[in-house]
């Protein structure tokens, strides 16, 4: 599937409708600047919203009261352990003012094929051997999307989060698009920034070709 340029989207966002979740569109979308939206009824629509919200690492704010919970936190954390449990507890998150959930099957799906070829990536929270936080991105050639977090046990996601943002750290990136704002991670330091700078920015991230991750794992 060819994408137009972001730039000549809808007045919402919207930059093409129809196609499929192919790993290859997918891929082919984060790496222009577009993601999937799925909406029940609709064909799949793909946006690049005007506004986009990322966090710059520099500008990290950790409150307190995590801070603290990070310190004395017993939780273990991982990569790509156990993706496919996550991505399905994403989906199952309520989310307000929503009904169902984007992370349709067809998406997961998707994501998992991504998973498998290591372009997709998890992290995970574990109280024993217990799951019970995490979230999962897409990796586009060294530049990294958030796109969904879960939790059964209170700052297990933002530990996981924060455990992430390091590992990320470590590897060169200085920055995540978290495409758009929460109150949560307004308050972690993200910010709005314009579409063109966004592009800007991605593109010679892109062009630093980090190695955010290891080799693809086993399919879990």
């Amino acid at each position: 599937m060819r994408f137009p340029d972001p730039r000549y989207s809808t007045s919402e966002g919207i930059v093409a409708v129809g196609g499929s979740l192919q790993p290859e569109n997918v891929l082919a979308a984060y790496r222009r600047g577009i993601f999937p939206w799925p909406i029940e009824g609709l064909p799949l629509v793909w946006f690049s919203p005007q506004e986009r919200a990322i966090l710059e690492f520099s500008d990290l704010h950790i409150p307190r009261s995590l801070g603290r919970e990070r310190r004395r936190t017993e939780l273990s954390f991982s990569i790509d352990r156990d993706f496919s449990s996550v991505i399905r507890a994403c989906a199952m998150v309520p989310r307000a003012g929503e009904n169902g959930t984007w992370i349709t099957p067809e998406v997961i799906r998707s994501y998992t094929e991504l998973h498998r070829r290591g372009y997709v990536h998890s992290v995970e929270a574990w109280e024993g051997e217990r799951l019970v936080g995490g979230l999962y991105g897409v990796d586009s050639d060294g530049a990294f999307a958030g796109e969904s977090m879960f939790y059964l046990r209170s700052n297990a996601s933002r530990l996981a989060l924060l455990f992430l943002i390091e590992h990320l750290s470590e590897r060169g990136l200085d920055w995540i698009d978290i495409q758009m704002m929460t109150p949560h991670m307004k308050m972690l330091g993200a910010k709005i920034i314009s579409r063109d700078l966004f592009l800007e920015k991605l593109a010679r991230t892109r062009e630093r070709r980090l190695k955010l991750f290891d080799a693809p794992v086993a399919l879990s």
